[in-house]
């Protein structure tokens, strides 16, 4: 996809756009299916625009586990001052999920104002301030998601999110079965159970990915 397609860039030209790539000395990297794009255990400031592929963002527990914090797709931001700088010394992995394409530009770059004062500068900027609240706003979600007491609770208070976030009952998860179990922080053996009794009394319909609320 073309970077101007992307929330940091909205309503800035492709011209603009590849001006601003070459003043901020923007690299592309490609990644396979499997590798940690990056570890953010260490210090990172760059930003990272997923161009192609698919990303999650993932803390690495203690005992050897992982928790789903965010599945990317195409045009998704990440970086550690945009999503987690107050937890950076948790060991924090972006791993790609199938062979991806990343563009990073170092995040000093962007608040940084060149001489020229650019326009267009200054609505990026204004895009990073809304992503970075954007991502506050995520991250409340899963805090009340991981704060329902039982898995139909958390599954509901999940997709009570994606249907609003979707606009109508009906909405496709954007990460499989197994993301969401992480992602709800459950077995996915008792996470699918619960689904199915779900299903059985009426309150969700499901085809494949594909969700409704009854």
């Amino acid at each position: 996809m073309r970077l101007t397609e992307t929330e940091l860039f909205r309503g800035i030209t492709e011209d603009e756009v590849g001006r601003m790539m070459l003043c901020f000395g923007a690299r592309s990297e490609r990644y396979t299916a499997g590798e940690t794009v990056r570890a953010y255990h260490r210090n990172a400031g760059d930003v990272g625009i997923l161009k192609s592929g698919a990303l999650s963002i993932e803390r690495m527990e203690l005992d050897g586990g992982r928790t789903l914090l965010e599945s990317l797709m195409p045009g998704g931001i990440f970086g550690e001052v945009l999503a987690f700088s107050s937890i950076a010394r948790d060991n924090i992995l972006v791993t790609a999920h199938a062979p991806s394409e990343v563009v990073f530009i170092d995040y000093s770059h962007i608040i940084r104002r060149c001489e020229k004062a650019c326009d267009h500068h200054s609505l990026l900027v204004r895009n990073v301030l809304r992503l970075v609240a954007d991502k506050t706003v995520r991250m409340s979600e899963r805090i009340e998601v991981l704060s329902c007491r039982t898995i139909r609770e958390k599954l509901l208070c999940c997709f009570g999110f994606l249907a609003a976030r979707a606009g109508k009952r009906a909405f496709t998860l954007p990460f499989s079965f197994t993301e969401l179990a992480d992602y709800v922080c459950a077995d996915r053996s008792a996470m699918m159970r619960e689904l199915s009794h779900m299903r059985a009394a009426g309150l969700v319909r499901t085809e494949g990915r594909n969700i409704e609320l009854l």
